[in-house]
């Protein structure tokens, strides 16, 4: 089992590279909570976000004098909208998460948990609420319900792939889902329909061991899954190279599509790649699924 303090001490140290990622809500739902601090965008609210030239639609009561008197132009001034969105998380626990082609390249689960884990710490220093998915840790903010989902995302399971989890979502949020994406994708596509009938839009991160992508295999050679439970020897691995990599194509292809259809956003995280890399992409990707 992963130490959950050496967990929250990287995911830490990879959050600290940006500012606080601010998650945007395309309906308030239930998660509307005025007064406190949440995204910056123009709306309700008593804070000063920024100037901006005055449109046809602004009343001349809107229009600040002071301001429009220092240039040509009339300026009215922008309020922040100031709400809490709900961003859950289902980060795959399986075995098949465990795995590390080298000593000196972290294994997928600990590049997925960190991620998610790092992506959270952002949420919540943005006044955001953060949970997982399911009944184990519904959203909330604060540094305890930080310190809870590290302990639970330090668990594992033992099934060789983890069944993606749509419930406790709440309508009209976001979600993360952080897998290798290599099982059946049956449960993934109905996962994301359920969430697509909530109104919730998210982000699809594969994580993937730069051994998984290359497929560096060639003569005899044993496939066998992190539990042991599947197991296919080849004495001509070269031979199996195009068709894997073919497929993983395809794959990637069916996720991307996949999100398309619902509303979510797919991207590709390598295990040897910085982690900030993939937090970006998340930054980028829960905005603009807005």
């Amino acid at each position: 089992m992963t130490d959950p303090t050496a967990l929250r001490t990287r995911a830490e140290r990879t959050a600290s590279a940006l500012p606080p990622l601010l998650a945007t809500a395309e309906h308030l739902a239930s998660t509307v909570i005025l007064g406190d601090h949440g995204r910056r965008r123009a709306g309700t609210g008593d804070t000063f976000w920024q100037y901006r030239p005055a449109q046809s639609h602004d009343t001349a009561r809107s229009i600040d004098w002071r301001r429009s008197a220092r240039s040509d132009s009339a300026f009215v001034q922008d309020r922040e909208w100031q709400i809490a969105q709900s961003v859950v998380f289902w980060v795959d626990q399986g075995a098949s998460m465990r795995f590390s082609s080298d000593s000196g390249v972290p294994d997928k689960a600990t590049v997925a948990r960190t991620l998610a884990l790092a992506c959270a710490i952002l949420l919540n220093r943005g006044g955001e609420r953060i949970g997982l998915t399911g009944s184990a840790l519904p959203p909330r903010r604060g540094t305890a319900q930080i310190t809870q989902m590290a302990a639970l995302l330090s668990q594992d399971d033992p099934a060789d792939y983890a069944l993606p989890e749509a419930r406790g979502m709440v309508p009209h949020s976001r979600a993360v889902f952080v897998s290798d994406f290599l099982s059946d994708l049956a449960p993934i596509e109905s996962a994301l329909t359920r969430a697509a009938d909530q109104g919730v839009h998210g982000a699809l991160v594969q994580i993937l061991d730069p051994q998984e992508e290359a497929f560096p295999f060639d003569g005899r050679t044993v496939f066998e899954s992190m539990t042991g439970g599947l197991r296919h020897e080849t004495l001509k691995a070269g031979d199996l190279r195009n068709r894997y990599l073919d497929r993983l194509a395809e794959r990637k292809d069916r996720l991307s599509g996949l999100g398309r259809t619902t509303g979510w956003q797919f991207t590709t995280q390598h295990t040897d790649a910085p982690a900030t890399q993939a937090l970006l992409w998340l930054y980028s990707a829960l905005e603009q699924s807005a």
